[in-house]
């Protein structure tokens, strides 16, 4: 069945790139949340279901499963207030006189606001549309979350802390004013953000470069396990941290406002110890092309989920500049 969203609020959106209002309020929501605009019969739907699929997929290396985002349904009389306001939009317009396609707004009602409106004919053709364009979609979301963590560390940057990681490599991420340093060499940095009950952690390093080979997964894993075996030592006695050695990493190349890198994710654990978690790690040539930095973070949070925590860690070594 055909369901025709109110007129107003499809203007509101349509209109977005002419109408440029000079103040928007705040977002509202919590970071990883995606708000679903539709009526009940969409989200009850093949619609609803393609987009559970998409946004409630698993989340790549954490301990325990977790799913991409935490979604939630709003009808369209209810979108109103608060909830037009939400960092994070999927908005669902099944009408006969649609043509299907997926467009994506910005700042729409709120500010850093993303919203991505899917138009069909049908709930069969907007399904099709979410799971053909699954990248795509979390992409925007992911990059939306990034983006905001990455504005607030720089607008409370630790600026002494970034400093000393510029006079030893050349640049630096924006680390967050809660972050300090915890463990300093000549080619090994540790930075930290801990709580009574969790820990954000950053590791930079650096190493000789003599060829591609050292970019390989099976590569990168072998020199990290060396560095954390000499640099970061677990609370008992001949405990250090390693990468767990039976699950195989994700492995990918990546490209991040003009800066390539290769990225691997996968989880780390505590030689002689029980204490483990996440960690992603990226590794970039230096500028002169004669060493392999290395940035990392990982997360300790026993009694939490990770997601949230690994997203800002990502966001913050995203961030080098």
């Amino acid at each position: 069945m055909a369901i025709m969203l109110p007129c107003i609020l499809l203007a509101a959106v349509a209109c977005e790139k002419e109408k440029k209002p000079q103040l928007l309020p705040a977002i509202s929501g919590k970071a990883g949340e995606v708000e679903i605009v539709s009526s009940k019969a969409v989200w009850e739907s093949e619609a609803g279901n393609a987009v559970r699929t998409v946004l409630q997929g698993e989340y790549p290396f954490t301990p325990q499963r977790e799913s991409k985002y935490r979604i939630y349904n709003v009808p369209p009389e209810g979108f109103v207030n608060v909830f037009r306001l939400h960092r994070n939009i999927l908005y669902l317009q099944i009408a006969d006189t649609c043509a299907g396609k997926l467009e994506i707004f910005k700042n729409v009602y709120s500010d850093p606001q993303t919203v991505i409106r899917v138009s069909a004919p049908s709930e069969a053709i907007a399904a099709e549309i979410i799971l053909s364009q699954d990248e795509k979609i979390c992409e925007t979301f992911e990059d939306a979350e990034r983006e905001r963590v990455i504005y607030n560390a720089r607008k409370f940057e630790n600026q002494g802390l970034g400093q000393i990681v510029r006079n030893l490599y050349g640049g630096s991420p924006y680390f967050p004013s809660s972050y300090s340093l915890k463990k300093q060499t000549d080619d090994f940095l540790w930075i930290s953000y801990e709580t009574t009950y969790t820990t954000q952690g950053i590791f930079i390093y650096r190493f000789p470069y003599t060829g591609e080979q050292q970019f390989t997964a099976e590569a990168l894993v072998a020199k990290r396990n060396e560095v954390m075996k000499e640099n970061v030592p677990g609370t008992l006695e001949g405990s250090y941290m390693i990468t767990n050695p039976v699950l195989t990493p994700g492995y990918w190349q990546k490209s991040y406002k003009g800066r390539n890198f290769t990225e691997i994710r996968s989880l780390w654990e505590t030689q002689n110890d029980y204490m483990g978690g996440p960690f992603i790690s990226d590794a970039f040539l230096s500028p002169d092309g004669k060493e392999v930095f290395v940035i990392e973070g990982f997360v300790y949070a026993p009694k939490y989920d990770k997601r949230d925590y690994l997203r800002q860690l990502e966001a913050i070594i995203y961030s080098w500049h």
